[in-house]
């Protein structure tokens, strides 16, 4: 533990002019008594730590010292790789194993480039979550993520309707979507690649033996395949919808963007007011209530007959409340 400590100080006195005895405590999380008697132990063994006295003193190599401890490890090079996404790094535990792959990398780069973290961190930022939504980091994340670096087997139990279902699973790849922490994994013995939501699983056992990956997996194609398939598979309805010039502009924020999208390709010429007239594939009439609703007068639905006579509802209602205020 100390060594790891000691390494670190080093690292990080390499990578800065000097620092405090306060920033040392912090960084470490240790006291200052402790940095001043690591200073003093690495400076036994060697290594020229220099001690300015005084209110702006601190500590600082000298005689240009340059240690060699850098090479990074396995995890902390996969880690770098996603030191853009510290929210996610934190929920799968590889929060410590990027600070430390950054540190390394700050200490060997050359002195002209030593603000590089920091300019690029100003500049760039994964915000991943919706808005207006607290995102839960399932209690099973950090086990999956180590099975997926690990590549190791898993035995999971997740929820399914009123129960819970036992697989075994080669855990392939993490994807983090609108908050929601997905595992696309292969099933043990079947060959065929499924997608998992985390917070569903009740259990998870990693295997001792790593399987063999399969090279040619491709996680982000493979990501967007499986997505377009379910985005289409849930469009199970189909409404009639009259669209002004700014409805249609609107249409692919209210909707599914690929249906709009496609459904106003194949819409006809404008009519004379300038409107157009849509056949819109939809999760169902309940959703598409709600999903109209947003465009306002920019829509007539036309059919189903059913969805018409609701909105029209909603439209009675509307002229009745700011009817109601104008007269007072």
């Amino acid at each position: 533990m100390r060594a790891a400590r000691l390494i670190k100080m080093v690292l990080l006195l390499q990578s800065r002019p000097s620092m405090t005895a306060a920033e040392l405590a912090l960084e470490l999380e240790v006291s200052e008594r402790t940095v001043t008697r690591d200073a003093q132990a690495l400076s036994e063994a060697g290594v020229p730590v220099y001690a300015d006295r005084g209110r702006a003193g601190g500590y600082r190599l000298i005689g240009g010292y340059r240690t060699r401890l850098t090479g990074l490890h396995r995890s902390e090079a996969e880690a770098l790789f996603l030191s853009g996404v510290p929210g996610a790094l934190r929920e799968m535990g590889l929060e410590d194993a990027a600070s430390a792959a950054r540190l390394k990398v700050s200490a060997a780069l050359l002195p002209s480039l030593k603000d590089a973290s920091r300019t690029a961190s100003q500049r760039f930022h994964l915000d991943a979550p919706n808005w207006f939504k607290e995102p839960e980091t399932p209690a099973l994340l950090p086990a999956v993520a180590e099975a997926v670096w690990d590549d190791r087997r898993v035995l999971a139990v997740y929820r399914r309707g009123e129960g819970e279902v036992r697989r075994e699973l080669e855990p392939y790849g993490l994807v983090l979507k609108a908050g929601v922490w997905y595992l696309c994994a292969r099933v043990a013995g079947h060959g065929t690649y499924r997608v998992y939501r985390i917070d569903r699983f009740t259990a998870v056992e990693a295997d001792e033996e790593r399987f063999a990956r399969d090279e040619e997996f491709d996680l982000p194609g493979f990501w967007e395949e499986r997505a377009g398939q379910f985005a289409r598979s849930i469009l199970r309805a189909e409404v009639v919808v009259r669209l002004s010039p700014d409805g249609a502009r609107r249409l692919p924020y209210a909707v599914d963007p690929q249906a709009a999208r496609e459904a106003l390709a194949l819409a006809g010429e404008p009519d004379g007011d300038g409107w157009v007239t849509v056949t819109l594939p939809v999760e169902s009439e309940e959703v598409a209530h709600t999903q109209l609703a947003s465009l306002g007068p920019e829509a007539e639905v036309l059919a189903p007959e059913s969805l018409r006579a609701r909105c029209a509802a909603d439209a009675l209602r509307l002229a009745a409340l700011y009817g109601t205020r104008d007269a007072r």
